[in-house]
C-alpha cells in the first residue's frame, strides 16, 4: 500500500514536469533570433548566398571531404561563388557556369565578386560615374567581366573593375552597375 501512493504521486508531479518543460522550450523558442531560428545550417548563416574564393589554387571536390576526389580547380582567387549547401566545416558551391562541388569553409571568404552578365544584345555592361542610367559612362565590361561588389542598393551596385594590358599595368575603374546585369548578386539584395 505504501508504494501505491507514492508511484501515484510520482507520476502526477512527472507529468507537470514534462508540461512545464514543453512550454518553457516553446517560449524560449520564441526568443531565439530570427536568423538563428530560420537556418538549420553549421554556419547559422542563411542559404543560398554569395561568397568568394580566398586564395590559389583551390580544390572543388565531388562530396564534402578530403577523401573525395577532386572534381576541378580554381587556380585564381576572389572568384565569385554561390554557396548552397553546408556540411559540417564543408560548403557546396555553384560558380556561374551552374557547375557544383565542395570546398571547405576556410577557402570561402565573404568578399562580394561578380561577373558582367549583359542582359542586351550588345554584350556589355556599362559602368556609370553615378546611379542613373543617363549618368557618364565609365567603362563597358564584356560578358563575364569580373568586378568586385562593394555594395547594391537593391538597384545599382557600386562595383570596381580592373583590367590588365598585355605589358601586366592594372587600370581600375570604379562606378556603378545596375544590379539586374551582375552575376554574384541577387535581384533585390542590399548590403554594404
Amino acid at each position: 500500500m505504501f508504494d501505491q501512493p507514492l508511484h501515484g504521486g510520482l507520476v502526477r508531479h512527472f507529468k507537470l514536469s514534462v508540461r512545464t518543460i514543453v512550454w518553457l522550450l516553446l517560449a524560449l523558442l520564441t526568443l531565439v533570433p530570427p536568423a538563428l531560428a530560420q537556418s538549420g545550417n553549421p554556419s547559422g548563416l542563411p542559404l543560398p548566398r554569395f561568397a568568394s574564393t580566398r586564395s590559389d589554387p583551390i580544390n572543388v571536390r565531388v562530396g564534402p571531404g578530403t577523401k573525395y576526389e577532386v572534381s576541378w580547380t580554381y587556380l585564381k582567387s576572389v572568384i565569385p561563388v554561390e554557396i548552397i549547401q553546408e556540411f559540417d566545416t564543408w560548403r557546396k558551391i555553384r560558380d556561374v557556369d551552374g557547375a557544383e562541388g565542395w570546398v571547405h569553409q576556410n577557402l570561402l571568404q565573404g568578399t562580394r565578386a561578380g561577373y558582367a552578365a549583359p542582359l542586351m544584345a550588345n554584350g556589355e555592361v556599362v559602368l556609370r560615374a553615378d546611379q542613373s542610367d543617363s549618368a557618364t559612362t565609365r567603362a563597358r565590361l564584356g560578358a563575364g567581366f569580373k568586378v568586385i561588389i562593394k555594395q547594391c542598393d537593391g538597384v545599382w551596385c557600386d562595383v570596381t573593375a580592373t583590367s590588365q594590358d598585355a605589358s601586366k599595368r592594372s587600370t581600375s575603374y570604379s562606378g556603378y552597375v545596375r544590379q539586374e546585369e551582375l552575376w554574384g548578386v541577387y535581384p533585390d539584395e542590399q548590403f554594404d
